[in-house]
């Protein structure tokens, strides 16, 4: 069985009643069916989330020691933590890959969201699909295992 982990920064669990204008009417949990149902059948989702960086920062490091592919959603981390930049660098700079997403289009929004001190350490960037961003790495990431 193989392991995708899809790490989701603060507010990110307040999908569904958070900027539904934005961020779409669906949760996490509609997040999580939604990925189960796309990954195959030898792929395990471990989708989390938090509002504590600290806690983001020990999911990256637990994911650079074991080797686990990382779909990303730094939510606002992205724009300013270089904590965590050097968490996810550790995922990255040891081969394993990191997949940067976010629902919406940062570059189409406030002008302190079109920087991210993630992008440039990630494998990739998806951006601006919803939760379709979510799948779009999944599946690229299905492809390289």
């Amino acid at each position: 069985m193989r392991t995708i982990l899809v790490l989701n920064g603060p507010n990110l669990g307040r999908l569904g009643s958070r900027e539904p204008d934005v961020y779409g009417a669906a949760n996490l949990e509609d997040l999580r069916a939604y990925l189960v149902a796309e990954a195959p059948d030898d792929v395990t989702i471990d989708l989390r989330q938090t509002d504590d960086e600290a806690e983001l920062m020990h999911w990256l490091h637990g994911a650079a020691d074991s080797k686990t592919p990382v779909i990303l959603n730094p939510a606002a981390f992205t724009h300013y933590s270089y904590a965590l930049r050097d968490a996810a660098t550790q995922v990255t700079k040891g081969g394993t890959p990191l997949i940067e997403v976010h629902i919406s289009n940062p570059h189409a929004r406030e002008s302190f969201r079109h920087n991210s001190v993630i992008s440039e350490i990630a494998t990739g960037v998806i951006a601006g699909f919803g939760f379709d961003s979510y799948r779009l790495a999944l599946d690229y990431l299905v492809r390289l295992q």
